[in-house]
């Protein structure tokens, strides 16, 4: 049996019921009550996810920012204290090593969340990119990850957490103790809803959860439904979606990469062999990952990444990467074990309705 690492929470979802599975080398629950019905929870009231297999990274000391900026695509002369970022750190041919996000806790001082799988590799590549002089720690054993997602994730954080929250804007975060607690609250999401996270002690996690899974608006959700939530909106995964062989530009996400200042992987960007493309699939017949994308008289021209049955929209989705001069086609078919598939290219978000919560103030 494969030796997998635990979260905090690893017996708690063992005593409550739910389905476990290898994930990014952890023993992580899929699902409680079924993927379809934690997934609708979600989006109509809060859900609760163990995220404590990602990874944390802590950098502080005179010149850290102007360090870490030549590491990361993340602009960080334009991200002030309490305030975080999404983007990429890339590889010397602008492949994707990883996506995270980098917040500022203060000047010269910043806390870096990154995929549990690539915990090791991150932590390598930018301590060998770092000066002496800095303090670079993994924090992740540590700490742990608690998200709130839902349209009422708010109004639950601020009746669990206590006062109140309704003034931390879209990714921002505060360092603060509610509950006696220290903790870091931000507000990012990944599941196209309201959503914040909790990082505390990993000590306090249990403590933590079992306080908010008492709420009756809260209901436990595994990664099974944080995978269809999150491709819904779009959202892409890394080690499916995202790869050391592909670049943010071909991933579509080109606008998240700074343009000013010179960073690794950069003078790799200007290729661009394929494109991710969202593909709208009538039905419920769904295509999966590596299935082969074609046009529509047959000629292969890509691959499914990612590949779901929306639950929002009643229909399957999916990301797949296409031959860049292919990307601007309508219509193509998608070559399954058993059928073959219509598709059509749409526009991102598939779940509009979701993206609009997420971002009010």
């Amino acid at each position: 049996m494969e030796n997998l690492a635990t979260t905090p929470l690893t017996a708690w979802h063992r005593a409550n019921g739910a389905k476990m599975a290898p994930f990014a080398g952890f023993d992580m629950p899929v699902q409680y009550k079924g993927i379809i019905v934690e997934h609708k929870h979600t989006r109509e009231k809060a859900g609760i996810f163990d995220i404590c297999h990602m990874g944390e990274f802590k950098l502080s000391g005179t010149g850290a920012k102007d360090a870490l900026n030549t590491i990361v695509s993340h602009d960080l002369n334009t991200l002030g204290a309490g305030k975080c970022r999404y983007g990429f750190l890339l590889n010397a041919s602008g492949g994707i090593n990883d996506d995270l996000i980098v917040y500022c806790l203060a000047e010269d001082e910043y806390m870096l969340v990154v995929n549990g799988a690539c915990r090791e590799k991150d932590f390598n590549h930018i301590k060998a990119n770092l000066p002496d002089n800095l303090t670079f720690t993994d924090i992740s054993d540590e700490t742990g990850k608690i998200d709130v997602q839902g349209p009422e994730s708010l109004a639950v954080l601020n009746d669990v957490l206590g006062g109140s929250w309704n003034h931390l804007k879209y990714f921002n975060f505060e360092q603060a103790s509610p509950l006696g607690i220290p903790m870091i609250v931000s507000r990012t999401g990944y599941t196209g809803e309201l959503g914040f996270e909790l990082y505390l002690p990993s000590d306090k996690v249990v403590e933590v959860w079992e306080k908010l899974a008492a709420d009756e608006r809260v209901e436990p959700v595994g990664l099974g439904a944080r995978d269809t939530l999150r491709l819904e909106i779009g959202y892409p995964l890394y080690g499916q979606d995202l790869d050391e062989q592909r670049t943010p530009v071909e991933a579509g996400a080109g606008f998240f990469l700074k343009k000013e200042s010179e960073y690794i992987g950069k003078s790799g960007l200007g290729r661009v062999d394929e494109s991710l493309i969202p593909l709208s699939i009538e039905g419920r017949r769904t295509a999966r990952h590596h299935d082969q994308v074609c046009l529509p008289d047959g000629t292969p021209v890509g691959v499914v990444t990612s590949g779901s049955f929306a639950p929002s929209l009643g229909h399957c989705v999916a990301l797949a990467y296409v031959k860049a001069d292919a990307a601007d086609n309508e219509t193509f078919l998608i070559k399954t074990a058993r059928v073959e598939l219509e598709a059509k290219k749409v526009a991102l978000p598939f779940y509009k309705e979701g993206t609009a919560r997420m971002k009010i103030d």
